[in-house]
């Protein structure tokens, strides 16, 4: 037997160490702990064993820190591990790597089998992902609309690119109906094609929170996405199928933001440069030319419309004053002749005649006015004296002088007292005013 055949212990059980790790591939196992023990250095040391059997398990202080639960002797938990031998000893070991509660745990491994099928598929594999466009003008977001999430993203495109339009697809992202939701809100953004990327994610939570995003229809809906999309569940240490399905994985639904918006902020730094290079070059381009525009220039404004239009002006300024000062003596030599005209009339007008014979009338009016009044007092003497003569014979004169006048109801004069009865009205004139009296009696 040669010396080369012949194993150490320590050779044997470093070969064994390593046939196991290459050999195995990390598993899932379900057991109670026993004799847990938390060291000093922050490592977990325990047994997992069921009614047969059990085995050793080192759970290393950088993977036991991010476990949802610290394991009690006595519980049910399920661990991921590989398999392992600690060499000094020669033990064969499990190191865990996760461990959940064996309720919680379910889940983990439910996770695992859906993952698995995906992979199958193809649908996780790295060259089926797409990268984000280089210029996102309208981003999809598919989560709740009253969450943190939708906040977180919002602030940072307002900061990032303010005039990237927002477009929401709401839907619940925890409980029992969330995951037909998420995909309702998915199959609703590719029917209207109106975004350019999609984002969709929540805020931290449990694993019983993200679960939703676990789901395996909404995994392979993801998969068929028209346009890139960006999975946003939780926070950094959260990982979902959805961010597994997705062409772009971020931590956090504030970091999508920022995916979604760097390469636009580069973009306008790019236009900035190619706008500074290009106004540069426009100087230059100035500069170069600026001779040779000073002699078109030259050449066309001996050559322009406009001299030849200020000519034509002045000279239609000069006929307009010519025309102005033949206008202004016509009206001179009309105005002659008017004033000369008018002279005749007033030589010829009739008015002067009406004032010289209305000279003439005047005394002869003078003279017909004495004459009629002369005629008119001749027939006024002869008539007052007849007046006079009248005056003397008229009852009324009698009357004045006490005597009046009396008449029946029928206004005929009484002479005789026997036209009168007893009771009889009787109405008398008398020089001034009249009265009326009754008859009481007559006599003949």
């Amino acid at each position: 037997m040669q010396n080369n055949d012949i194993y150490t212990v320590s050779r044997l059980n470093s070969e064994v160490r390593m046939v196991l790790e290459q050999q195995f591939q990390r598993i899932w196992l379900q057991g109670e702990v026993s004799n847990f023990v938390a060291a000093g250095s922050g490592h977990w040391y325990f047994s997992l064993k069921d009614s047969g059997a059990q085995v050793k398990v080192a759970m290393f202080r950088q993977h036991n820190r991010m476990a949802s639960v610290r394991p009690q002797n006595g519980q049910q938990v399920l661990i991921k591990a590989r398999i392992s031998v600690y060499e000094p000893r020669g033990d064969y070991q499990l190191l865990a790597e996760l461990l959940e509660d064996a309720g919680s745990g379910a889940l983990q491994l439910q996770f695992e089998q859906t993952k698995a099928r995906l992979l199958q598929d193809g649908l996780l594999a790295s060259e089926r992902k797409r990268p984000l466009p280089a210029m996102i003008q309208r981003l999809g977001i598919i989560t709740s609309p009253t969450g943190a999430a939708i906040r977180d993203i919002l602030t940072v495109l307002q900061r990032r690119a303010p005039g990237m339009e927002v477009i929401l697809y709401p839907s619940l992202v925890q409980g029992a109906s969330a995951a037909r939701q998420l995909c309702q809100a998915l199959t609703t953004a590719y029917r209207r094609d109106e975004v350019d990327a999609l984002i969709i994610g929540r805020g931290g939570g449990s694993l019983e929170d993200l679960w939703c995003f676990n789901d395996e229809a909404l995994a392979r809906l993801i998969a068929q996405s028209p346009v890139p999309i960006v999975s946003a569940v939780g926070h950094e240490i959260d990982v979902t199928i959805s961010d597994l399905v997705a062409d772009i994985r971020a931590a956090t639904p504030s970091a999508a933001a920022e995916l979604v918006s760097s390469d636009q902020l580069h973009l306008m730094e790019r236009l900035h440069r190619l706008r500074r290079a290009l106004v540069q070059a426009q100087r230059q381009l100035l500069q170069r030319f600026s001779p040779r525009l000073e002699q078109l220039s030259q050449r066309l404004q001996a050559r322009h419309p406009a001299r030849q239009l200020q000519q034509q002006q002045q000279r239609l300024d000069d006929v307009g004053l010519l025309l102005q000062r033949r206008m202004q003596q016509q009206l001179q030599r009309l105005q002659a002749q008017q004033q000369l005209l008018d002279q005749r009339l007033r030589l010829a007008s009739p008015v002067r005649t009406l004032q010289q014979q209305r000279a003439q009338l005047q005394p002869l009016q003078k003279a017909l006015s004495q004459a009629i009044r002369q005629r008119l007092q001749q027939p006024q003497q002869r008539w007052q004296l007849l007046l006079a003569r009248l005056d003397t014979v008229s009852p009324l004169a009698t009357l004045a002088r006490g005597y009046s006048i009396s008449f029946d109801a029928q206004q005929q004069v009484l002479t005789d007292a026997s036209q009168l009865q007893p009771g009889q009205q009787v109405h008398t004139r008398l020089a001034q005013g009249s009265f009326v009296a009754e008859v009481k009696a007559t006599t003949p």
